[in-house]
């Protein structure tokens, strides 16, 4: 160690408030403001999309970026899709009845008691 080492580590590290994931894969979510829901496949501690992405939502309802965001197989009345939404505009889903999303059976290995089983090829 040099002499000047130490004091590089006692220096201070400063990390953005990360809250923690209320939502797993497979767990299935509504969004609060808009008609749609979706089962959760994917979860970033915090915001990992594109600034132009981020921009264009209204500024009104913009989430912040400090906070889990989950990539879900969504569906709403018309289509099926992919949906990156934060954890502020989620809440549990209380249907508990299956997404029609053309990906489920890739990800998923079945809908038990409300949530669906993630296929062992896609557990970390």
């Amino acid at each position: 160690m040099t002499p000047d080492s130490s004091s590089e580590l006692s220096a201070t590290v400063t990390a953005p408030l990360i809250g923690r994931a209320r939502f797993a894969p497979g767990d299935i979510v509504r969004h609060r403001m808009f008609d749609f829901r979706g089962v959760v496949f994917d979860i970033d501690p915090v915001f990992a999309n594109s600034d132009e992405w981020y921009e264009a939502i209204p500024e009104e309802i913009r989430p912040a970026k400090e906070q889990p965001y989950y990539h879900l197989l969504a569906e709403n009345g018309d289509s099926s899709y992919i949906a990156y939404v934060s954890q502020q505009n989620l809440v549990a889903d209380g249907d508990g009845g299956p997404i029609d999303h053309p990906q489920i059976d890739a990800m998923f290995d079945g809908l038990e008691r409300g949530r669906y089983r993630v296929r062992a090829i896609h557990r970390h």
